[in-house]
């Protein structure tokens, strides 16, 4: 009976930090969507009417097209060169025996010890040398730099967990059946850690996407997302602001159901090719 007992309470106790959890995470969530569809110029409590006019407001503003394209070209970017090195120094870290290693792995968490402001305001500083050796200004090119720096060690230790499953004997085998080491690479290795490498992708994307602190600092006059809202927000709050969050939240929100669908899809295809075998 005691056992019994115990066991029911600590169902009710799990269930209630889950439950607790969710409202806590999702609560300021609905209410921003529910701020977007205000009537008024001004974001209070309760909300007299709904409208949709801070949508069409925020999609004619010309500024928002402009932070929108340099916030996909800053992503993707970002994303594109983080991943090919967390693709490359995962390998290092997993599959690879070196002098001084352990000193690689301490250097690649380096960048996740600086709070995101002190990391912007020092690259900041070694951009300015740079640029006047150069002659160059900050822009873009020196905010994909910097989220890069930022974001390759997530994408590393994401990689480096999928490859810890990996096993090295598959690749003995195709290379005693007369595969070259490119093709082992392109038709063994990176078929069975593709849900790794697509998960640091999708993480890295995030990443970079919504990061205000290193972007604010190298970006230049070039301005994105976050340093669109930054600028308004300064000159006061709007529910336009609210739309946009909304714009952006539900998208990744879909992207990341996305992803997940891919990577069980992907995992499920591996069970089945281990198990033919």
């Amino acid at each position: 009976m005691n056992d019994r007992l115990e066991k029911r309470l600590a169902d009710i106790t799990l269930v209630g930090a889950v439950i607790a959890a969710l409202v806590f995470f999702y609560i300021p969530i609905a209410t921003l969507i529910l701020f977007s569809f205000t009537q008024s110029r001004f974001l209070s409590w309760p909300i007299t009417s709904f409208s949709t006019r801070w949508y069409g407001a925020l999609l004619a503003d010309r500024d928002f097209w402009t932070a929108l394209g340099n916030s996909a070209v800053l992503a993707i970017a970002a994303t594109l060169f983080a991943t090919l090195l967390g693709i490359g120094g995962a390998f290092a870290w997993s599959r690879y025996r070196f002098r001084f290693q352990w000193a690689f792995r301490a250097l690649t968490f380096a960048p996740l010890l600086f709070p995101q402001l002190l990391l912007g305001v020092v690259m900041l500083l070694w951009f300015s040398v740079l640029a006047g050796w150069l002659n160059l200004s900050p822009g873009l090119w020196s905010a994909v730099i910097g989220h890069v720096v930022y974001i390759t060690p997530f994408c590393i230790v994401i990689i480096s967990v999928q490859m810890q499953g990996y096993d090295d004997t598959l690749d003995d085998a195709a290379e005693d059946a007369g595969a070259t080491r490119w093709q082992i690479l392109r038709e063994i290795t990176l078929p069975l850690i593709w849900p790794g490498i697509l998960s640091a992708a999708t993480f890295a994307f995030l990443l970079s996407w919504g990061n205000f602190y290193i972007t604010y600092s190298l970006s230049g006059s070039a301005r994105t997302l976050p340093t669109y809202v930054f600028s308004g927000i300064a000159v006061g709050s709007s529910p336009i602001y609210p739309a946009l969050a909304t714009l952006t939240f539900l998208p990744a929100l879909v992207l990341i159901f996305a992803v997940d669908r891919l990577r069980r899809r992907a995992a499920r295809r591996r069970m089945r090719r281990v198990l033919d075998t």
